[in-house]
């Protein structure tokens, strides 16, 4: 048995009622990028996304699966906070934020560390937009090019014909290391660029993150139970690449499903964990509603692949971590209901709202009898 979970990264099925402490009241990334530029997704309304509660924008076909919304216990909109919730860990206090930037002290702390003289920025900004403004001195200084978001991210930036991508790399690591404790930042992101003033360009496929290492969870379940879990995309980087039996990288969204779709034709008994980040990464934050829209068309019409390579026993996930309104204002994640569809033997009808996450790594567990105590209620 094979199960497959597809995380459509930002794919938000309309706000949570507590999103107005997040600043969110009204975002509905699905409906809004639907009405914006009318893009049809039939395959997803034949799965019966159309019958989720506040999804308005899709027909209602007779399903082919079992479909639901989840609600994000933890406190958080962000990539780690989701996925996280997903294999059973409720987070007791949020991951930190730094929205004037991080303290000096420990900025002086890793400069010595690495043996730099100072940094750059030091502000959330826009990654692109930091290269942009802050490449030129990064190239007369050296000094790394640091900055946030509304997420938990220390982001480093260096011009890899400055710095060594390798060197880059062991920046990252010694943060990571000061981040923990009370700082408690979920990742650090290394992001090299290249290129000529005035044309720097992110080298987005030597992108690399250092998450914070969770706590036990689902995954850990499944391997102690000898369950082969397969993370594609960027969801080993989530977990600190643990509980893994194999990692699988990818480019882009057709090269996660593609690479997805090779997976589930393997003789192997196990999960298949892919993550589908350009939802989220190249036109959710850029608040680009005609690329999302183009995204989710691509996903909609390689549907039909996966479906034929489930076998009989197989299931599939069709979820989303948050969301990532590309008609809303400003550029940072959404708090919404995640999508929860799942195609299986026997599985059909209408799944309700789920009251975490959790409920999802908890149906993995008992699909593959792990023995799991946390977070979460089963599906079945």
């Amino acid at each position: 048995m094979k199960v497959v979970a597809l995380v459509l990264d930002s794919v938000g099925l309309g706000y949570l009622p507590d999103a107005p402490l997040f600043g969110d009241e009204g975002a509905d990334t699905l409906d809004h990028t639907v009405l914006k530029t009318g893009v049809e997704l039939p395959r997803l309304a034949e799965l019966g996304l159309g019958w989720v509660p506040g999804v308005h924008t899709l027909p209602r076909r007779p399903p082919r699966a079992g479909f639901g919304r989840m609600k994000e216990v933890n406190p958080g909109k962000d990539t780690s906070t989701g996925h996280w919730e997903f294999v059973g860990i409720h987070l007791k206090e949020p991951f930190r934020t730094f929205p004037e930037g991080f303290p000096e002290e420990l900025l002086w702390t890793w400069a010595q560390a690495i043996g730099v003289g100072g940094w750059l920025l030091n502000r959330p900004y826009s990654g692109t937009e930091a290269i942009q403004d802050y490449g030129k001195a990064h190239l007369e200084t050296g000094f790394p090019i640091v900055y946030t978001s509304a997420d938990s991210v220390f982001q480093v930036a260096a011009h890899l014909d400055v710095v060594p991508l390798d060197t880059l790399y062991a920046w990252c690591e010694k943060a990571r290391e000061l981040l923990k404790g009370p700082y408690q930042v979920a990742r650090v992101i290394a992001r090299p660029f290249a290129g000529e003033e005035g044309r720097f360009h992110r080298r987005e496929d030597l992108r690399k993150d250092f998450a914070l290492k969770p706590p036990p969870n689902v995954l850990h379940a499944l391997r102690d139970t000898g369950v082969e879990v397969v993370g594609v995309g960027k969801i080993p980087d989530i977990y600190a690449h643990e509980g893994f039996s194999r990692e699988v990288k990818t480019k882009d969204n057709q090269d996660g499903l593609e690479k997805t779709l090779a997976l589930m034709g393997e003789e192997f008994s196990g999960l298949i964990f892919t993550n589908l980040v350009d939802f989220d990464a190249k036109y959710g934050h850029r608040r680009d509603p005609l690329g999302y829209a183009r995204a989710l068309a691509e996903l909609d019409a390689f549907l039909p692949r996966l479906l034929e390579a489930l076998g009989p026993e197989d299931h599939l996930f069709l979820v989303s971590d948050h969301g990532n309104d590309p008609t809303f204002f400003g550029t940072d994640h959404t708090r919404e209901y995640g999508m929860l569809l799942w195609v299986g033997p026997g599985v059909e009808g209408d799944l309700g709202t789920r009251e975490t996450f959790a409920d999802l790594g908890a149906t993995w567990a008992r699909l593959f009898g792990a023995r799991w105590e946390g977070p979460g209620t089963s599906l079945i």
